[in-house]
């Protein structure tokens, strides 16, 4: 049986780009405005921000739902934020 690796093994820039051009069109975009609304949500950061990092959470999740249906290993979770911390359920 064939299992994924405990580790994450870095892949070249050329490679993933190869990757991603092999999806189609609605996943390309889909990735795209996870991408962009992770990035802005990381940046959003203070009291004055909560709309907006509502309204951010919800385009990260209409992109996780279009990734999730093409494929569950590519959604958009708290380790993808950058500068992000992981909230905790405690």
């Amino acid at each position: 049986m064939i299992v994924r690796p405990s580790v994450r093994v870095p892949v070249p820039p050329a490679v993933s780009l190869l990757t991603a051009r092999q999806f189609p069109a609605v996943v390309q975009r889909a990735v795209g405005e996870g991408a962009e609304a992770a990035r802005l949500y990381a940046a959003c950061r203070g009291p004055q921000y909560a709309e907006a990092r509502q309204r951010l959470e919800a385009r990260i999740a209409a992109a996780n739902r279009v990734l999730a249906a093409h494929n569950p290993g590519l959604i958009i979770g708290w380790v993808d934020l950058p500068n992000a911390t992981r909230r905790s359920s405690r």
